[in-house]
């Protein structure tokens, strides 16, 4: 009779300390789902699951700087770089506008450096 009390004891405090071991795995897996969810929540719905084949990203990682940006402020507007134009200046131009799109590339460089050199003239 001892020896089965002494069985049963053991058995149960392994049982015990399984399920405590359980309780933290999960405890720990809930949160880590949480925080995914949330940071997630902030990154634009960005998960943490990729597709098949792809790496799994980091969430904090993923966070775009815009998430924590002022709302409503839109970047200047950038203008061409021919002296005295004021029209807006157009990626698809080589930043330049529609009107000055077919001037030379030299010139254009010019241009740039002519203001740069103003803008630092100006600062100091």
């Amino acid at each position: 009779m001892a020896r089965t009390a002494s069985i049963e004891s053991t058995i149960s405090s392994l049982t015990e300390a399984f399920a405590r071991q359980l309780a933290t795995v999960v405890e720990q897996a809930a949160a880590a789902r949480i925080q995914a969810a949330i940071l997630g929540g902030f990154a634009g719905g960005a998960s943490v699951v990729r597709g098949p084949g792809r790496r799994a990203t980091n969430v904090v990682g993923a966070l775009p700087a815009v998430a924590f940006a002022a709302p409503g402020r839109n970047a200047p507007k950038q203008l061409c770089v021919f002296p005295g134009c004021m029209n807006p200046a157009a990626p698809v131009f080589g930043m330049v506008c529609a009107k000055h799109k077919d001037m030379p590339k030299a010139k254009i460089k010019k241009y740039r450096e002519d203001r740069r050199a103003a803008k630092l003239q100006k600062a100091a």
